[in-house]
């Protein structure tokens, strides 16, 4: 097993987005935390971090929370004032 160390951060995401972040979090029994972190480290070594049954349930949690951005909005997004 690798020990790591975690620190406290303030992030900062889209609302919709988050909750589907949590929600799947929760499906997959794991805190928010350790999905984000699961992500990004998938993303640094250019793999997909979902098998095609999570991608199916995340599909689910984005209609279910209107979640409509996608990644090429990642570039363009500007916050509410």
């Amino acid at each position: 097993m690798t020990k790591i160390e975690r620190i406290q951060t303030g992030l900062r995401l889209e609302k919709r987005l988050l909750k589907v972040l949590k929600a799947l979090a929760e499906h997959l029994d794991i805190s928010t935390a350790e999905l984000i972190e699961a992500i990004a480290l998938h993303a640094f070594e250019g793999k997909a971090p979902f098998s095609p049954e999570t991608r199916a349930k995340i599909e689910m949690l984005r209609a279910v929370y209107d979640l409509d951005l996608t990644a090429a909005d990642s570039h363009t997004t500007q916050e509410m004032d």
